[in-house]
């Protein structure tokens, strides 16, 4: 199977997770149409403002199309202002779909609530920027961009994941599988309605097998009032501590905190916060090559909305099979006395006559003395590379790992996971054949039924 090509997208649709509120006037379907505009990508350039409008009235409302007696005139002068900034913008929004239904929107919801198109407006929400060099997120930054904070009205605290992708490279997925992978080339990690991660992974040696991240690219989507879009790019021996735009933030919206980059090491380890979707993203360079590690809820995983087309989303899926490499049989053989690197019929690539098996293991087991399956990664990177830094790591991602991970019983593994049959088919694996005897034993019986018949 060859690669996917590398590729950025930087247009698409950015879910919301409370689309299902004040959706119940599906008749005429202004507010669906309203959630999701708000979650579409505007035109970086494009003059119209309409989402602008659309977002204001949605946060003077509370996403309430239906309000109490008491509440009608104020819902009424939030409406002719949202009325007010679409004429506003009305030059600039010729031809744009969001414009004209918005509109029509407006217009039918002052005839549902029996609102006089002249009256009062209501006052806009003053944006208090914080001063230069604070980090800390606005104070009047909408609830909507704090995932945790918004789930003081939901029954379950969110459930949160972890997946880490690091070595010669090694991934552990959102469901703690581990696997040893090829993947030369570009490849996406995560690929949901809120953000974008591509990998390129390029050979270790020349001519080697070996492989291991030397870019990387996360793409933050464009979400409500909260953020606009951003992307951040690392490659080997340039680990910026800003996105592609220099900017550290969410850009100029009202909760553009809720997005930023920290630099804990320079060069060496970022750490990206996207508090409104609840998403801890931490990036390393490790000698010459990247590391990857993210703690992401349930929720914002599982937010895609073609799950049949998601079947190379590595954080998700997995590696495909055939590009998996088994690298506790090439243990096996590794261990044998006098071998200093891999047979020629190992599934692992060639390595440099660098460590004795003996010398790896004792380098591994001084930065990872529990034999797990970052160790056993360890001593495996050590034998294919001969690149000493694999090391750290593999030390490295089991710190993520301890950091991120929210089940701290699982933050050792010990034995690869394979695909049961079932989960195999649903991710588009191939299946084992079926044993041929019973199919033999089901045809008497088909003859039977059909003399009968």
């Amino acid at each position: 199977m060859q690669p996917p090509r590398e590729r950025l997208v930087v247009t698409g649709r950015a879910g919301w997770m409370g689309m299902g509120r004040g959706a119940g006037r599906s008749a005429l379907g202004f507010w669906p149409t309203l959630a999701f505009l708000l979650c579409s990508f505007p035109a970086a350039t494009s003059p119209c403002k309409i989402l602008k409008c659309n977002s204001e009235f949605w946060s003077a409302t509370a996403g309430s199309h239906a309000p109490a007696p008491d509440d009608t005139p104020e819902f009424c002068a939030a409406l002719r202002t949202y009325a007010l900034c679409t004429r506003r913008t009305a030059r600039t929004c010729r031809g744009d779909l969001a414009y004209h239904s918005a509109v029509h929107g407006i217009e039918d919801l002052m005839s549902q609530h029996n609102c006089s198109k002249d009256g009062p407006t209501s006052q806009p929400h003053l944006r208090t920027l914080p001063p230069p060099g604070d980090s800390q997120e606005r104070s009047d930054s909408p609830e909507i961009c704090h995932y945790e904070k918004s789930f003081h009205n939901r029954a379950a605290a969110p459930n949160y994941t972890h997946c880490g992708l690091f070595g010669d490279p090694h991934l552990r997925t959102f469901t703690d599988r581990f696997q040893t992978c090829k993947v030369q080339g570009a490849w996406p990690l995560i690929d949901n309605n809120y953000l974008n991660v591509q990998v390129t992974n390029t050979p270790v040696l020349p001519g080697s097998a070996a492989t291991a991240t030397s870019k990387l690219t996360i793409i933050f989507k464009n979400f409500q009032e909260c953020v606009d879009q951003k992307v951040y790019q690392a490659e080997m021996d340039e680990l910026p501590a800003a996105f592609a735009d220099g900017s550290k933030n969410g850009g100029d919206k009202h909760g553009a905190n809720s997005l930023k980059i920290t630099e804990k090491v320079s060069g060496q380890h970022v750490e990206i916060q996207a508090k409104y979707i609840g998403t801890t993203i931490v990036v390393r360079q490790v000698g010459r090559y990247l590391t990857f590690a993210v703690r992401m809820p349930e929720e914002v995983v599982n937010a895609v909305e073609d799950r049949d087309s998601q079947g190379l989303y590595l954080c998700l899926r997995g590696c495909p099979l055939n590009q998996q490499i088994d690298f506790q049989a090439f243990r096996g053989s590794a261990e044998g006395p006098g071998t200093r690197r891999p047979a020629a019929a190992s599934p692992a690539p060639s390595a440099p006559d660098t460590f004795p098996y003996e010398t790896a293991v004792a380098k591994c087991k001084e930065k990872l003395p529990v034999e797990d399956l970052y160790y056993q990664a360890c001593v495996f990177d050590l034998l294919t590379t001969g690149d000493v830094n694999f090391t750290l790591a593999a030390y490295y991602a089991l710190e993520d790992v301890k950091m991120l991970h929210s089940n701290k019983d699982k933050l050792h593994l010990y034995e690869r996971t394979r695909e049961p049959p079932g989960r195999a088919a649903a991710a588009g694996l191939p299946l084992a054949p079926r044993p041929l005897l019973g199919s033999l034993l089901l045809l008497p019986l088909l003859l039977v039924l059909l003399e009968a018949a």
